[in-house]
């Protein structure tokens, strides 16, 4: 009777055993993963595009901005006159070119005709006046004309000839118009003129520090009366969305995770509290563990960086705020039994 009251209890402890290990199993199977990291989001070291004393800074540290907000600007009195003076100069040059391109006026034409007749009628006058000097000089064998009156009468047929010359090329031109080349050089110069008042007014532009994004001001590094270059930042701005955990994972459990599944994330300073996110990036190498990371399981082990982003409307999570993910194990809901931290 005791040999089968103890083979009874061996059985027993045997089924119990079995179903612990059955229980434990699936419990462990269903347990949620948790990876531990660190808040992280983007930062700008905001400097200006212009080398000028600065005018004015407008935020303090702490400040919240929005995009296009203006946070700083240079002095200009010395870059509006450039502006000015460029913008006259490819005024000027603009009506040039349209001096070019319009050709000769219709008057100045009838005026050139004009030049011509002229010059025509003057040509017969000479040839006439030539013409009886050389007569009478022949038919008196030179003693009713000086031979020099002769010549003189020659010479100013001969400049009439000249000036008719002239004055029909002159006509010539005024119908043709301005040449194709000049045209061209003008057009070039225009060009030129409207490049560098683009340039000058981008310049006054840019002597005006604009927010990029929604930010939070981290840090006001130069003040007013000191000198901005491109090299030196003005401000570090801190960008509020998006936000994420930068958080490593260990080989064996990669395949548990995929891009676009839920997380929820928690932080020490709001215990009571989950903030919903989502894996955005899983890095395809692998490497070895931060010294951030103090799991002890994770310090000497190859892992791989994954990105959880997080839901922060409010800005309350910090840059470098230690922070785990839980990740639902299938058929769970990661946030039973807590409250939630994000603000729809």
């Amino acid at each position: 009777m005791k040999r089968r009251l103890l083979i009874l209890l061996v059985i027993v402890l045997i089924a119990a055993a079995g179903v612990t290990w059955w229980m434990f199993e699936r419990n462990s199977a269903a347990r949620d993963l948790v990876l531990y990291g660190n808040i992280d989001l983007r930062q700008v070291q905001l400097a200006f595009n212009n080398s000028e004393r600065i005018a004015a800074v407008l935020v303090q540290e702490g400040d919240h901005v929005r995009k296009g907000q203006v946070l700083a600007r240079l002095d200009t009195s010395r870059l509006e006159p450039q502006v000015i003076q460029a913008a006259a100069q490819a005024a000027a040059q603009q009506q040039v070119v349209m001096r070019l391109r319009n050709g000769s006026r219709p008057e100045e034409i009838a005026q050139a005709r004009a030049n011509v007749e002229s010059a025509k009628a003057d040509l017969v006058n000479a040839q006439r006046q030539y013409e009886r000097y050389k007569s009478a000089a022949e038919a008196s064998g030179g003693r009713a004309v000086r031979q020099q009156d002769v010549d003189a009468a020659k010479a100013a047929l001969d400049v009439a000839v000249a000036k008719l010359a002239v004055n029909q090329k002159s006509l010539d031109l005024a119908v043709l118009g301005p040449r194709k080349e000049d045209v061209a050089e003008n057009e070039a110069r225009l060009r030129s003129n409207e490049a560098q008042v683009a340039l000058l007014r981008r310049q006054l532009a840019d002597s005006e520090l604009i927010a990029p994004a929604d930010a939070v001001v981290r840090t006001r590094v130069m003040e007013p009366g000191e000198m901005a270059t491109p090299q030196n930042a003005v401000f570090s701005l801190a960008i509020i969305d998006p936000k994420w955990v930068r958080a490593y994972i260990s080989e064996p459990d990669l395949g548990k995770i995929r891009p676009g599944m839920t997380a929820s994330i928690e932080v020490d300073a709001f215990p009571q509290r989950r903030f919903d996110g989502w894996i955005g990036f899983i890095s395809p190498v692998a490497e070895f563990t931060p010294k951030s990371v103090q799991t002890e399981e994770l310090r000497t082990s190859l892992v791989y960086e994954v990105r959880v982003f997080v839901k922060d409307p409010a800005d309350e999570l910090r840059l470098g705020m230690p922070a785990s993910v839980v990740l639902a194990a299938e058929g769970t809901n990661p946030n039973s039994g807590k409250e939630h931290g994000q603000r729809r």
